[in-house]
């Protein structure tokens, strides 16, 4: 029998430590090589680590949250023996593995799974149940109904077919029952699942039993939620850049009744491209207005007092994901068509929605753009992402009568915003940029001038 201490290896260049945000696997577990153990978090990325040799897990470096420095013990492994013939075997368990195993067994018999009937727990359990399942909406779990346990393994196969017909429902079903507080086994339904209309019915009859739906005036338990991970480096960054840069924020209106318009002909003519957003337009208006201001294409040292002016524009897109918000950068943005500049943010968007993108696709900008897209508001004062100088932000396209002479017309207009660093760039120049976003985006057939 022999142990194998996995050491977290080096995973990015000048990274002294990394943050455990996920266990794949917990003490006892039996792992497989090349399975995944753990999600393991720098400054610049989320790294699956992966197992290098198999056998049962004894030991593991901490809990979720905790820094694990390069180099250190981040799994211990009993490992599989060999036998005379050379065959690989399981290394037996020590006692306590047994234990663990046999405690396993009795709590997770091998029964037919069924869909979930949601129970009385309150959000923090409910997460810690979920616990690596994710957020698949057809995943089927085993639980306990409020009204009383489900059959037990031994019991009958009509049993077991009636409470799984009794509980199945669509996930938007299962998610409104829910979020109602309405446990579907007490759901009555003639069909072969419970639907929206049977839900329908069943609050029309609890008004007059004494249902209440869940409300204002219940009072809910607290939940306590450890800041770790990608929510952890978003408030440490977002901390040190309003700590450190003295922001101010520029907004100007600008009517985009022209460049809609055009966007509209470019998708309905797109043929197999991506349809096109407002983004990557904006992108190449960006592009041809960056030369005569390159003091907020930068990025700004200010322990050593240096400030870069890049020559190449490397745009930061704020993109949200479940993990919070990334900010994947594409690379030399003006090389890149609007066409180019559309594929490319549909693949580091789902790259950064998937927790996929490369270290290298995470950091390096010169400038970010950040939207909020329909929900953008009126006017947003973004928060700069250091070390780069500016951010600009769109808003929210909002249709509205506007003087056009001495007539009144029908106009889309939008807000722009941008966030400075005062240290390094003045109001005026700021200013001077977006009327110079403001030309090219009120006058579209620019955009594709030399």
């Amino acid at each position: 029998m022999a142990r194998f201490t996995f050491k977290l290896p080096d995973i990015g260049e000048g990274i002294s430590e990394a943050e455990i945000v996920a266990w794949h696997v917990a003490i006892g577990d039996r792992v497989e090589e090349d399975s995944p153990v753990a999600d393991m978090m720098t400054d610049k990325a989320t790294v699956e680590m992966e197992s290098p040799v198999s056998g049962v897990v004894v030991e593991l470096a901490g809990e979720v949250g905790d820094q694990v420095s390069i180099g250190a013990a981040l799994v211990v492994i009993e490992t599989d023996a060999v036998d005379a013939g050379g065959e690989v075997v399981a290394a037996p368990l020590t006692s306590a593995q047994a234990e663990t195993a046999e405690q396993y067994e009795a709590e997770n018999p091998g029964v037919e799974e069924v869909v979930e009937t949601p129970t009385a727990t309150t959000p923090a359990e409910a997460g810690a149940q979920m616990g690596g399942a994710g957020n698949d909406a057809q995943s089927v779990i085993t639980s306990t109904s409020p009204t009383g346990p489900r059959p037990s393994p031994g019991g009958s196969d009509e049993q077991v077919a009636a409470a799984k017909a009794h509980s199945l429902a669509s996930p938007a079903v299962r998610a409104r029952a829910r979020d109602l507080g309405i446990d579907l086994a007490s759901v009555k339904t003639e069909s072969d699942r419970v639907r929206h209309a049977d839900l329908d019915a069943y609050l029309r009859y609890g008004a007059g039993q004494g249902y209440q739906a869940p409300g204002a005036s219940r009072a809910r338990s607290d939940q306590p939620i450890k800041v770790i991970g990608m929510r952890r480096k978003i408030a440490e960054n977002m901390a040190a850049s309003k700590r450190a840069i003295p922001h101010f924020t520029y907004v100007d209106e600008i009517d985009v009744t022209a460049l809609e318009a055009m966007r509209a002909d470019l998708n309905a003519n797109r043929g197999g491209r991506p349809k096109l957003t407002m983004l990557p337009l904006m992108i190449v208006a960006i592009c041809k207005v960056i030369p005569d201001f390159p003091m907020l294409n930068a990025r700004y040292d200010d322990e050593a007092g240096v400030v870069t002016r890049h020559g190449a524009i490397h745009l930061g897109m704020a993109a949200q994901t479940d993990a919070g918000l990334t900010v994947p950068v594409i690379r030399d943005a003006q090389d890149r068509n609007v066409w180019q500049l559309a594929t490319e943010i549909t693949r580091l968007a789902e790259a950064a929605r998937a927790g996929k993108l490369a270290p290298n696709e995470m950091g390096g900008g010169t400038i970010t753009v950040t939207s909020l897209g329909p929900l953008g508001g009126i006017a947003t004062t973004p928060v700069i992402n250091r070390p780069e100088v500016a951010i600009i932000g769109p808003n929210k396209i909002v249709e509205r009568p506007v003087f056009k002479g001495d007539e009144v017309v029908r106009a889309k207009l939008m807000n722009l915003s941008i966030s400075c660093d005062h240290r390094v760039v003045d109001g005026w120049d700021a200013a001077s940029f977006v009327q110079g976003l403001k030309k090219y985006l009120e006058t579209p057939v620019l955009l594709f001038a030399d």
